[in-house]
């Protein structure tokens, strides 16, 4: 039987979505060097303790593997254990309060009622291009600062970015791999140099946006180093706008391939939330989170040597049938949904209340202005290629009966 994600053509790698369950839930690859955790329970414990499973990963790596990864460490959220981490991470929880995000609601309506403007009367749209890339990344870039209209600037750095993802090995690379991650390094070079220029901007003419207040913060009486305002600014740019865009694909190609569900969906948008919820978890936008034990653990049966790096394929554990019932279903009904899209524990998404308002907001709008709206036949899915992520990077959409 051929699985949606066969007749969508999504990666290779990704033997989850073929409804394949791994033999065992933590597997140590001996051609990488590295431990796989696949479980949901094995991936919580992981996501869980940061103590035994640390976030600062790039100490692993031989410098002749990543010969520039100082630069990009510093003020990366993601790579920070703590108490560094809460230090940090508390600079910017501010602007992700429940109330701040609620009141994003007017203008994210706003930015999707524009966009959709573009598209009006034409008989189709590609939702990518037109709106789940740049309602996000608008809102993303006004909170910090950063012109929006700069936006195909960075969505050319990005998708060269994923366009060169590669399987990580703390062993060696071939030279494709060299040469793919050579790539990736230049691109996120380009977005940490214009990231830069606006720090200085900052330092000279203050404003009301993110960007300054990092510029103005002090941590133990400190202030940020240039490094780390931009690290961290860039961590906020990225993640604050790929996971809604693939959020908002994956969603509306859900629906389209369950015609029941999106029936219920668009007579009772009370069910969107818990759609956005399941799409979350059947095509769980960020396949994978990765740590380094700091001491020797048990996990899934198996000993695991301090100073080992694991990749916890959190989209794998999303389907999990020890934790899920038929997990390989798009069951926006589901009662109990404990998945892992956002993470779990101290590094628990902190734009995941503002993901699911622009996907709420905007898909509620979509249905609205084009309740015919379905995918084009003649135009399959195209998704982003790399292992580490499941999106959309392209979805052309028929608007008219």
């Amino acid at each position: 039987m051929t699985t949606l994600a066969e007749s969508w053509g999504t990666h290779k790698d990704q033997f989850w979505l073929r409804d394949e369950t791994p033999d065992e839930m933590v597997r140590f690859d001996a051609e990488t060097g590295i431990w796989n955790v696949y479980g949901h329970a094995e991936a919580l414990k992981t996501l869980s303790d940061p103590k035994i499973f640390s976030s600062d990963t790039a100490r692993l790596f031989p410098p002749e593997l990543a010969p520039d990864k100082d630069q990009f460490v510093d003020g990366n959220l993601l790579q920070m254990d703590p108490p560094d981490h809460k230090k940090l991470r508390t600079l910017v929880s501010h602007a992700f309060t429940p109330k701040v995000v609620a009141d994003l609601e007017p203008r994210i309506a706003e930015l999707t009622n524009e966009l959709l403007d573009a598209v009006d009367g034409q008989d189709a749209m590609e939702l990518v291009a037109n709106l789940a890339y740049p309602l996000p990344v608008i809102v993303i870039a006004e909170l910090l600062g950063v012109p929006a209209s700069d936006r195909d600037l960075f969505k050319q750095w990005v998708d060269k970015m994923l366009k060169s993802s590669q399987q990580t090995s703390l062993l060696g690379q071939t030279e494709e791999q060299k040469k793919a991650s050579d790539e990736s390094v230049e691109q996120l070079k380009n977005l940490v140099n214009y990231l830069s220029e606006h720090v200085d901007d900052r330092r000279r003419n203050p404003r009301e946006d993110l960007l300054t207040k990092l510029v103005e913060a002090e941590v133990d009486g400190e202030r940020l180093s240039q490094n780390e305002i931009v690290n961290f600014a860039n961590v906020l740019l990225l993640a604050g706008h790929i996971t809604t865009t693939m959020l908002l694909g994956n969603t509306v190609l859900c629906l389209d391939s369950h015609p029941d569900a999106f029936r219920r969906v668009r007579e009772d948008r009370s069910l969107l939330p818990a759609t956005i919820e399941e799409s979350l978890r059947f095509l769980s936008p960020f396949a994978l989170v990765a740590r380094a034990t700091t001491t020797e653990v048990e996990l899934g049966g198996k000993t695991i040597p301090a100073d080992r790096m694991l990749l916890v394929w959190v989209a794998a554990a999303n389907r999990d049938p020890r934790t899920f019932t038929d997990p390989g279903t798009f069951d926006p009904a589901r009662a109990r949904n404990p998945h892992l899209a956002f993470g779990r524990g101290i590094h628990f998404c902190i734009g995941a209340p503002l993901a699911r308002l622009e996907g709420k907001t905007a898909l509620n709008i979509l249905l609205d202005r084009f309740p015919d709206l379905r995918t084009d036949p003649a135009v399959p899915p195209s998704f982003i290629p790399s292992p580490n992520m499941t999106g959309v990077d392209e979805l052309q959409l028929l608007l008219k009966p």
